[in-house]
């Protein structure tokens, strides 16, 4: 299956963007992917997924740079889980942040490999357009802490086990772009 894609555009300061995206404490507010991000050091982490119940938990590494001669940034990461549970077994991304006229373009891609062979490879094709649709709903919570002060936690989607009560969206998720192929 193809890498998962997802881009948008966040009007605020690219040191903002890269704070809330980079710091574990402030990223795993707004992912709704990762219910806990455990920095371990020297660009080492351990996270914890939940998804209707089930919590899965795995560990990854990644490395940033900040100042880019265009004048961007980029961050890429490796993950992978031992937990039997989890259907991920490893994968890679990046985060590319773009400034730009309208604000600053923020997108990611990554991929990874499935477990439990055939099935796994079944189940991914439920599971990925969800894990595509998290991340895109992700991207505009932290969208919308950033440029309107919404706290993460009051535009929550239930995903399952999540006790928080979403806000009604004031925009629609037109400006996102998600893409995935089968």
């Amino acid at each position: 299956m193809a890498p998962i894609q997802v881009e948008t555009v966040i009007r605020a300061e690219l040191a903002a963007v890269w704070e809330h995206t980079q710091d574990p404490a402030l990223h795993q507010r707004w992912d709704l992917r990762f219910a806990e991000i455990v920095p371990l050091g020297s660009g080492r982490f351990r996270y914890t997924s939940r998804f209707l119940g089930v919590s899965v938990t795995g560990l990854g590494t990644h490395a940033g740079e900040r100042h880019r001669p265009d004048g961007g940034c980029t961050s890429a990461l490796r993950f992978r889980s031992a937990d039997p549970l989890s259907l991920i077994r490893q994968g890679a991304g990046y985060w590319r942040y773009t400034p730009g006229p309208d604000g600053i373009g923020f997108a990611t891609g990554f991929d990874y490999t499935t477990r439990w062979g055939a099935v796994g490879q079944a189940a991914d094709r439920v599971f990925r357009p969800v894990f595509a649709r998290l991340t895109a709903l992700s991207f505009d919570r932290l969208r919308r802490w950033l440029e309107d002060g919404v706290e993460p936690e009051r535009c929550a989607v239930r995903t399952g086990d999540d006790p928080r009560t979403p806000e009604p969206p004031r925009r629609n998720l037109d400006h996102l772009r998600t893409s995935f192929r089968y």
